[in-house]
């Protein structure tokens, strides 16, 4: 795709775990105004959901005349509830409804427009089985982009791989096999156990590489390859190394400080890669900044469909062109989990806060342009820095009655709207 494509140099998730990442990308909206800002686990299957009045990115393409389709993991609401897929702007979807459920390449049932699918073979903890998740979701692909569009189609893809546990098929595996040292897990820091875990992390990437490529393949097959922008993009930074994974092996943040749940640039720096022949220019880079919250104008306008105000995202599309896109005066994080943390970057500087749920915590001050690694706290030498972000992080701050930070939230006057 890169190849193929225009790569983006400087993007990142909107949060550094699951459910606000894809909050912000459906929402256009950063994590101190979403609804939802951190992964908050619900009783039953699912969790919180997206209220019924949200304007999402499915609802505005689907109003605009679009097909509108889902295959994968959802995460914004579960069974019977305001957040469904199909509540949300998705005409079908077919995946989980739960992240904890899509832990498991092996779940007992997955979920077809709100009714459940049980798939035989396939043990209750999700162990091992005969119905493997990533199979039946590129069956689905194939069916829907083989299948006549009366409508221009929006397809999202939330493909989970790769996604604990380590599960890979031997087709996958078995080129990986006593290529690296193994020290096998046996599953003392949860999930399944494997013989090989490096060799078993590489075939879920490898995996995930060929899906992604049979994706391409069937636009070009079904002659809609020259018609459709596809975009690839992660919801977050690299795990931290439990259940077997071994990024530092890997180097998967290449070199960046922190892991998924945080707000250093290991935790929310994020590939994004757009394909599409003789629109979007081929082998090149883009230094643009942006994250997923851009996601939603972009498309609109790609679309040819209005942009609703109030958003946080700008709209890169003239990139993809290969003209410069406007810039944005800064990129925000707001993320409650992980003892409360904020981060806040415009051009070269990054700020952070940590454990903001125990105390209002000083802002660490990043020089990205001198070290991405963020190795050098700069604050003490930059007040009025330091003082700006400051402005921006209490400015763009809006309580939430579901993520409260009670710090944060004493100043702010309280109303029955949040």
């Amino acid at each position: 795709m890169a190849r193929e494509g225009l790569r983006f140099t400087r993007f990142y998730a909107a949060a550094p775990v699951c459910a606000p990442a894809r909050c912000s990308l459906m929402t256009g909206l950063h994590g101190g105004h979403a609804f939802v800002r951190d992964n908050l686990e619900l009783p039953g299957e699912g969790q919180l959901a997206l209220p019924a009045n949200t304007v999402t990115l499915p609802k505005l393409l689907q109003q605009a005349g679009y097909e509108t389709a889902m295959v994968g993991k959802w995460g914004l609401g579960g069974p019977r509830t305001s957040g469904e897929p199909k509540a949300q702007g998705f005409d079908q979807w077919f995946g989980y409804y739960c992240q904890r459920q899509a832990q498991t390449y092996f779940p007992d049932h997955l979920w077809r427009d709100g009714k459940k699918v049980p798939l035989a073979g396939n043990r209750e903890d999700g162990e091992s089985g005969t119905q493997y998740s990533p199979d039946l979701f590129l069956e689905e692909v194939e069916g829907f982009l083989r299948r006549p569009h009366a409508k221009p189609y929006f397809l999202y893809l939330p493909f989970t791989l790769p996604h604990l546990a380590l599960q890979p098929e031997e087709e996958d595996l078995a080129p990986y096999r006593e290529r690296f040292d193994e020290t096998p897990y046996r599953g003392e820091y949860g999930y399944v156990p494997h013989e090989t875990p490096r060799a078993a992390y590489a075939a879920l990437i490898s995996r995930l590489d060929k899906d992604v490529g049979r994706v391409l393949d069937l636009l070009k097959e079904t002659g809609a390859e020259e018609n459709t922008l596809v975009l690839f993009v992660s919801d977050n930074g690299p795990t931290s190394d439990m259940g077997g994974v071994d990024t530092r092996f890997f180097n998967s943040t290449g070199g960046l400080r922190g892991r998924k749940g945080t707000v250093y640039e290991g935790g929310i720096r994020v590939p994004l890669i757009a394909r599409w022949p003789a629109r979007v220019p081929a082998g090149k880079t883009s230094a643009w900044l942006g994250a997923h919250y851009d996601l939603l104008p972009t498309l609109l306008e790609v679309a040819g469909v209005s942009v609703p105000a109030g958003l946080d995202g700008l709209s890169f599309a003239a990139e993809l062109r290969g003209e410069r896109a406007p810039e944005h005066e800064f990129l925000l994080w707001e993320f409650h989990g992980y003892g409360g943390q904020q981060a806040v970057r415009t051009g070269r500087w990054k700020g952070v806060r940590t454990d903001l749920l125990s105390e209002i915590s000083s802002l660490e001050l990043y020089d990205l342009e001198a070290s991405e690694r963020e190795a050098k706290n700069v604050a003490a030498e930059n007040p009025e820095v330091v003082a700006r972000l400051l402005a921006l992080l209490g400015r763009e701050h809006t309580p939430s009655r579901e993520f409260p930070f009670p710090l944060l939230d004493l100043a702010i006057p309280r109303s029955g709207g949040f």
